[in-house]
């Protein structure tokens, strides 16, 4: 699955299919069925994370998640990362800037959301907000916009070097799904909560985001820092995708037990006579 939701060199967000199921064979309920299997996995090498961090380890995972509005990342934040220990998951679900982060550099706000060792960090929305929709409604001059992604390609490339695995991924959503999701938001009284007006001018600029994210995605994709697609109309699968995708990233790092720092058989003796 990792590398059929790689984005290609060349991509064309209107040539991938948003309700496909790469990787996968089954249906929902199959992926339903793997997703509850893969959450033991996850949330033993997220305990192994946490663990070696208690002696020293600098290991830590970024997963950013980007999509248009009602694409799924509250579900990925909930079904995904919610099976492991929340002792072991740091969130930042990035909102407009306020002034006194409008007065520093861009990534300044995001500098103080990274995760610490040991760390799964989630940033719901992120640094490219301000390639994205600053792009798009032109929130910053051009050659300004122009900078920052190379801004977030030096950025990122320092955070791996620190010692962050980054997962970065696109929840590709259809115009239809989303208006369907809209609807049911607007339908249902215990969804009103999660509807905003400006949902809707935001995707009567639809075309404009679509080509915001593709030159986006273009220019800071890295093998460092790779960008996944992740088609979202099923919302079954694009948990089991981001799933598969935060494994992959956490048996790279393969996260060892720490060794006890004292004598087990004598700490066996004392409890035996205590």
């Amino acid at each position: 699955m990792h590398s059929l939701l790689r984005a290609p060199s060349e991509l064309h967000l209107d040539d991938v299919d948003t309700s496909a199921t790469p990787g996968f064979d089954g249906g929902k309920s199959e992926g339903q069925a793997a997703l509850a299997a893969g959450a033991d996995r996850l949330s033993e090498l997220q305990e192994r994370l946490f663990a070696a961090s208690t002696a020293g380890e600098n290991r830590r995972v970024l997963l950013v998640l980007q999509a248009m509005d009602t694409a799924g990342k509250g579900g990925i934040v909930r079904h995904v990362v919610g099976a492991v220990d929340p002792q072991g998951v740091q969130l930042a679900a990035f909102k407009k800037p306020t002034p006194d982060e409008l007065a520093h550099h861009f990534l300044w706000r995001i500098e103080q959301q990274l995760p610490a060792p040991g760390k799964i960090g989630v940033f719901d929305r992120s640094h490219y907000e301000d390639v994205l929709i600053g792009r798009v409604r032109q929130l910053a001059p051009a050659d300004e916009i122009e900078q920052r992604y190379d801004d977030i390609v030096q950025f990122e490339r320092r955070l791996v070097d620190s010692g962050i695995s980054i997962v970065k991924v696109m929840l590709h959503i259809s115009a239809d799904e989303q208006k369907a999701r809209l609807a049911e938001r607007l339908e249902r009284p215990d969804k009103h909560w999660k509807y905003r007006p400006g949902d809707i001018d935001e995707r009567l600029l639809w075309n404009d985001y679509q080509r915001a994210y593709e030159l986006a995605i273009t220019r800071t994709d890295a093998d460092h820092a790779p960008w996944f697609i992740v088609p979202a109309d099923r919302k079954w699968f694009a948990r089991l995708a981001v799933q598969s995708l935060l494994i992959d990233a956490l048996e790279g790092i393969d996260p060892q037990w720490p060794v006890a720092d004292f004598d087990v058989e004598v700490e066996k003796a004392r409890l035996a006579a205590s």
